[in-house]
Formats: C-alpha cells, sequence, structure tokens
C-alpha cells in the first residue's frame, strides 16, 4: 500500500469519525430541546393530596399545592373550608383561569379512618372570586408613609394603599422608620380573603396590609389616641 493511499484512508476515517460525534452532539441537543419543549407544555396539576393546614371561608391551604390558595366554591358537607382543618384530603381540580395563584376545587375526598377517601365536596357551580384582590391589581396599590398623627395628608385622598404594620385587636400600629409608634389605624371590615391570609402569616410580626381609607379621625382625638384613620383590609401579605 502506498503512502499516498494510507493518507487518503487515514483522512476519511477521521471525517467519519467527525461526522459522527457531530452527529451524537445533535441527537443529545435534539433530546434536550424536546424534553424542555415537553416539560415547558405539560399540563399543570390537577390534583393534590395531603393535609390541609388552614382553612377559613371559602379557601384552604395545602402544603403539597404549594403557590395555590385553594378555593371551594360551595359547601363541604353544610360547612365552610374550616371543616377540612387538619384533615387528610385529596383535591381535583384546576387553576381558576384569571388568577394563577388559585386552584378551583372540582372533588375534595377525605381520608378515613380505614385509609380510604370518601368524597365530601363537589363542585355543581361556577367559581366566583368574591372580595379577592387578583395579583395583577396589587401593583396598583402604593406604600402608605405615614410620618406623624397630625399629618393628615399623608393619608387623606389617597383612595386606596398597602401600609406596613402590626395587627393588634381591631388595629393596624403602624411605626415610622426608627420603630416609633406613630398611630392606629382602625379597621372597619376586613375580607373573608384578607382574613385567610391573616392567617397564614400569623408567624410574621409585621406585614402588608392592603386597604381601603376612609374617614379619618377628627384631630382632637387623633392627638389623644393617635388612632389616624377608618380602613377597610382587603389583602395581607409579605410584599
Amino acid at each position: 500500500m502506498t503512502v499516498n493511499k494510507i493518507f487518503r484512508m487515514t483522512i476519511f476515517s477521521l471525517f467519519i469519525l467527525a461526522v459522527a460525534v457531530v452527529g451524537a452532539v445533535m441527537a443529545q441537543e435534539t433530546g434536550q430541546g424536546q424534553a424542555q419543549e415537553q416539560a415547558a407544555t405539560a399540563p399543570p396539576a390537577t390534583q393534590f393530596e395531603g393535609t390541609a393546614t388552614l382553612g377559613l371561608g371559602k379557601y384552604f391551604y395545602l402544603p403539597a399545592a404549594k403557590g395555590f390558595d385553594i378555593y371551594v366554591q360551595g359547601l363541604i358537607q353544610g360547612q365552610d373550608a374550616t371543616f377540612l382543618n387538619g384533615k387528610e384530603v385529596r383535591v381535583k381540580g384546576s387553576m381558576f383561569k384569571d388568577e394563577p395563584s388559585v386552584f378551583v376545587a372540582d372533588s375534595i375526598e377525605i381520608k378515613d379512618d380505614a385509609g380510604q377517601y370518601q368524597n365530601v365536596f363537589t363542585r355543581a357551580e361556577e367559581a366566583k372570586l368574591e372580595n379577592h384582590l387578583h395579583t395583577q391589581e396589587r401593583g396598583g396599590f402604593a406604600a402608605l408613609a405615614i410620618t406623624k398623627a397630625d399629618k393628615s395628608e399623608d393619608w387623606e385622598g389617597k383612595g386606596k394603599a398597602k401600609v406596613h404594620g402590626k395587627l393588634v385587636d381591631n388595629s393596624i400600629v403602624v411605626s415610622d422608620d426608627k420603630g416609633k409608634e406613630v398611630g392606629k389605624i382602625l379597621v372597619d371590615s376586613t375580607t373573608e380573603f384578607a382574613s385567610y391570609y391573616i392567617q397564614k402569616l400569623k408567624l410574621f410580626d409585621k406585614f402588608w396590609f392592603y386597604i381601603n381609607i376612609k374617614d379619618t379621625v377628627d384631630a382632637k382625638v387623633r392627638r389623644k389616641t393617635r388612632e389616624l384613620f377608618h380602613a377597610d383590609v382587603i389583602f395581607a401579605g409579605l410584599y
């Protein structure tokens, strides 16, 4: 075999090897791309199981459904979602079409003493979120900076806002940047949705209250009691 022939065979072998390597890499990338595409298009979860740790009104929280508040349109054996507290449940449903943080329960089952699931709820009507502050609407609540009880301009005319404070009895206690108490906002009402979130946040000393601002307390009373104004609480959160 001549030197030229050996050289041509070597070049050809290297070419075949290069083609094989490129093909393997492309196949791997294609496989990864398909896997990513499948993951991206995977249907959302439609079932969760676990122990309900908080139920209030139409809402309950299930740690297994992390990121969701589970919504019950209707009663559970004649009771609201408080009935589910501490019970092992299996819930089937889907994400609410206009609110990605809400999972609407189509059916709820409770595990009995024998370890079998028994149905206790089947949704029979369209889900309608009432007094619910949607995620996309929360950006419209500007943070309220209250500097002094005498400065009613800090809140008057704002309409709606969010304020960082601590709930004490029926008042939101607000403080300045140095931690000194400025005053108290008198809470006239709290939506079911807000009450549910306040319970979820009970381990936190302070958090944000989303409020509708109402009547200002008379100036003379304000100076004496540091009661600032009346408000309705419609949501509570860490941000």
